[in-house]
This record gives C-alpha cells, structure tokens and sequence, in this order.
C-alpha cells in the first residue's frame, strides 16, 4: 500500500531545532559536559501551590468528564481578572476570550482561520518559527518584515511593499521578543493599530514572555493601546509565566469576531483543556503573584551574570530589556550556524543560529538563560576562551 502524505504536511516548514537537538546529544554521547542554552524550555519547575491544585482538582470526578467545549467560564473569567490587574485591560470573558492548547496552537490555528490560499500574512524577520507553520498551512504568503538593531529590532511599516499590503490579511508582533529580547512601548502599538486600521489588517500579538521585564520595567501588552480590540488579538501562555510549558495552558484575547472564528475551529478539533488543568490554571492566576515576580528576578540575574560576563570580556551585545533570551552578534568570519557548531565543537555550550528564525537573523545566536547563574557564568569562561 502506497500512502502519500498531502500537499499541505509537505509544504510545513523544516524543524531546525530538531537538528540542534540531535547535535547536543552527540555530543552529550561522546562524553561531553553540554551546557545547552539553545532551547526555550524552563528550567525551573512550577510553584508548588498549582501542583498541589492540580493534585486536589484531578481527584474530583467532576473533572474526568468532558469539558465544556470553549472551556470553562471560571477560567475565562480569571482571566480576564487576571489581565485587568496586571495590564488594566477590560476583557468580556464570553465573548473575548479563547481557552487554548498553549499559545503555540493558537499561532499555528489564526492563518486557518482568517486566510485562504493567497492571502499575505506579515512575519516577523526573525521571529518564532511557528508562526511559518500556520502559514503554511493557510497555503497563504510570508511576507518577512525584517527586525534590525538599528531600528531596536522593532519593524518598519513603511518597506512593507504595496502589494503585499492589498494581500495582508494578518501581522504577527512579538514583544518581549523571542529571539532578539527586544520590547516594544505603547507608541509603537498606537502606531501598529492605525496601520492594521489603514490596510485592515488583523494584529495578532504573541505576549508569551509577557511577565518578563527587567530593572523596574513591566513589558506593554498590545491591549493597553486605544483601539486594539477592534484590530487584534493577543495570545498569551502560563508556560513561561508559571513554568507550566507541559501544561499546555494558553490563551487568545481582544476581537469578538477573532475570537469567534478561534473557538469555531478548536470545536472541530478539541473538547477544552482537562478540567482540573483548567481548575490549576484558575489557581495560577487568582492567588499572589510572588511567584512571578521571583522568577523574573531570577532571570534578570542570570541575565546580569551572562550579558555582564559577554560584555566584561568586550562582545557587543544589547543588555535585554524582556525575555529569557540574549540575541548575541557572532565574531566576525562566521556565519550563525558556524559559531553555533563551533561553540559545541570547543566549548561544549549549546546555542542558536539566528537564521534559523529567519535571514535576518544572520549574524547572531540565540542564548537562552534557562541554567543556573554558576553554569552560566562557566557558559561565558567558555565561549570567550573558544574565540580567544
């Protein structure tokens, strides 16, 4: 029997992590001590007091039931609690809310939901590499906006060609950005909203690293500007907020019809979340927030300990201003993938070749701070040594 895969699964983009994952465990197979930065995994594990929930609510029969289909309003309704107190955003849990399969899933689903084949979708250039993958599956087409250091890694509306705009049915943004770490002010969604408005075009805001702001500054949500509702979404996940990546706690928030179209094609392909994942989830968001808060200490002191060690030691690279990464300029004589293979070569650290989120990303790597500050520091003794 001859079974063929369809056009659109051979249309998906190349994983190219999984080819990084496959030369950290060579490595690790010859006997090396890796220190692997190359991922965007947490590292640390969730608070005790959701785990302890999960525990309580799983023994509750009520929860081994189905859910209801566009999950449970108590989480909704959390929520949307939950982003007035941190953001001072006003939600409509019925109608401006979607419960999803993490964050990743909603990306992947918005291009089918709002596209056909044809259709232009606005990427980020680099940017997650998720975002080709419900393209793709849209058969619509990437229109890359490049991120560039002399413009903070924040895109220019006005290189967008004009026909590609006529064809623009949707604009990823992601701030704090993955991979650059750049953030992104008010002004610059105020700006967004009335371009998405000119060329009707739909935003959609990937805020996964939302929580995540260093030296006193709380990063923007995309909802805080006047008139986002009306041209957006944003997509948020408690993976890195929380450190419940397996969780797979996600959601989308802002237009009615968005939203509408988001719950419409998960009934096709969902029942919810389990509903005492779901009941954790309600936990997450309504008790004190300390947690939080000591995570994104943490990770502002490894920061500290690797961009400070890196820049000690005379590497041009930017101090982050958000996320759990470092996007750091490669020496010059090599391409991304080079010192990306060179580093595991001689230094035995793992890290990301940029233009693997995209061609402008030539010419960095990304690091992510997913290690203790000792093996972070040991992470800087090696690769300044490697390209002494």
């Amino acid at each position: 029997m001859n079974i063929k895969q369809a056009d659109r699964l051979k249309a998906l983009p190349t994983q190219f992590f999984s080819s990084m994952v496959a030369k950290v465990n060579q490595s690790i197979a010859a006997g090396h001590d890796v220190i692997n930065l190359g991922q965007g995994n947490p590292d640390l594990p969730t608070p005790p007091h959701i785990v302890e929930s999960l525990r309580t609510e799983v023994l509750d029969p009520v929860t081994h039931k189905y859910p209801p289909f566009a999950g449970m309003i108590e989480l909704k309704i959390a929520i949307a609690d939950w982003y007035k107190r941190e953001f001072n955003v006003d939600l409509d849990p019925a109608t401006e809310v979607a419960i999803l399969f993490g964050g990743k899933t909603g990306l992947v689903e918005l291009p089918v939901c709002l596209c056909n084949p044809g259709d232009a979708v606005l990427v980020p250039d680099p940017g997650y590499p998720d975002y080709w993958s419900g393209v793709a599956l849209a058969q619509a087409e990437m229109v890359m906006m490049p991120l560039l250091r002399e413009n903070a890694f924040l895109p220019d509306y006005s290189q967008i060609p004009q026909d590609k705009l006529d064809k623009a049915k949707i604009m990823f943004l992601n701030y704090p950005n993955n991979p650059t770490s750049a953030t992104a002010p008010l002004s610059f969604y105020e700006d967004t909203i009335e371009f998405a408005r000119k060329h009707n075009i739909v935003v959609a805001s990937d805020f996964a690293y939302g929580a995540i702001g260093f030296d006193g500054e709380k990063p923007v949500s995309f909802l805080q500007a006047e008139g986002a509702k009306e041209v957006g979404v944003e997509f948020y996940t408690l993976s890195k907020t929380y450190n419940m990546a397996g969780w797979r706690v996600g959601f989308a928030l802002g237009n009615k019809d968005v939203i509408a179209a988001i719950n419409l094609i998960q009934d096709h392909y969902y029942v919810s979340l389990p509903a005492f994942i779901q009941r954790a989830a309600i936990t997450a968001l309504n008790a004190p927030q300390d947690c939080v808060h000591d995570l994104a200490a943490t990770y502002q002191r490894r920061r500290d300990v690797f961009v400070g060690g890196l820049r000690d030691a005379g590497w041009d690279v930017l101090m982050p201003k958000g996320s759990f990464f470092t996007w750091v300029p490669v020496p010059s004589g090599f391409t991304s993938w080079q010192f990306s293979d060179t580093l595991l070569e001689k230094a035995h650290v793992m890290v990301a070749p940029g233009v693997g989120f995209g061609e402008s990303g030539e010419g960095y790597v990304r690091v992510g701070l997913l290690t203790s500050e000792q093996r972070l520091q040991e992470a800087v003794d090696r690769m300044v040594k490697c390209t002494l």
